[in-house]
């Protein structure tokens, strides 16, 4: 259904949204951090389970909203790029925070460990907006089952979120203090991040609906 120049793209992007700071990682590497390895895998799970629900939602209602809307594609790739082009300001921005950057937080038991990375990921708007920005340029009405095609990009979305992630939580305490002593790395990460989302922000401006 995709080819293989679609799918490095794409994964290419769900990279990118994993290595840009937000609520997932910050939460995960924190209770890493506070808890142990254990505790941070735990909310990776609830966060895995927040994708899933992200996923179905935007599968379902890209379905529709295609087949009954075909414009809507345009609407919704040109509100894909602002955001992605929003997300390369806040990294290319000076005095930027640092990625890193985990907070305290408190001891908490199995249910409530996944249940809030659950709830981080389902209210986490930078998800719903990765999945409604790039999934309309990957589907192919022509090809087959639009949700079918969907399911597999969001396939390939978790994987890559959970992996690096998994990485970034067995890692946690040491990547924190290289980080923290490595001001040059910081801004580095931050440049290049902020590049990457520029360059996929125009490729999906001037992308059509072909």
């Amino acid at each position: 259904m995709l080819t293989p120049t679609e799918l490095a793209w794409f994964t290419l992007a769900a990279l990118v949204l994993v290595l840009t700071p937000g609520p997932n990682m910050i939460y995960c590497v924190s209770r890493a951090l506070c808890q142990g390895r254990a505790a941070g895998l735990i909310s990776l799970g609830g966060v895995l389970l927040g994708f899933v629900v992200h996923l179905m939602a935007a599968a379902l209602g890209l379905t529709a909203l295609l087949i009954a809307v075909p414009f809507a594609f345009d609407t919704i790739r040109l509100a894909g790029a602002a955001y992605l082009l929003w997300l390369a300001w806040q990294a290319l921005k000076p005095n930027g925070a640092a990625p890193f950057e985990a907070r305290l937080l408190p001891h908490d038991r199995t249910a409530k460990l996944f249940s809030m990375g659950f709830l981080t990921n389902v209210l986490n708007p930078k998800v719903a907006m990765f999945y409604l920005s790039f999934f309309p340029q990957f589907l192919h009405p022509d090809r087959g089952s639009v949700l079918l095609q969907s399911l597999a990009l969001g396939a390939i979305q978790i994987l890559v979120s959970g992996g690096i992630n998994a990485l970034l939580v067995l890692g946690a305490a040491g990547i924190t203090a290289f980080l923290s002593r490595t001001r040059g790395w910081l801004l580095a990460q931050r440049y290049v991040m902020g590049s990457v989302l520029a360059a996929l922000a125009v490729r999906i401006a001037l992308s059509d609906r072909k």
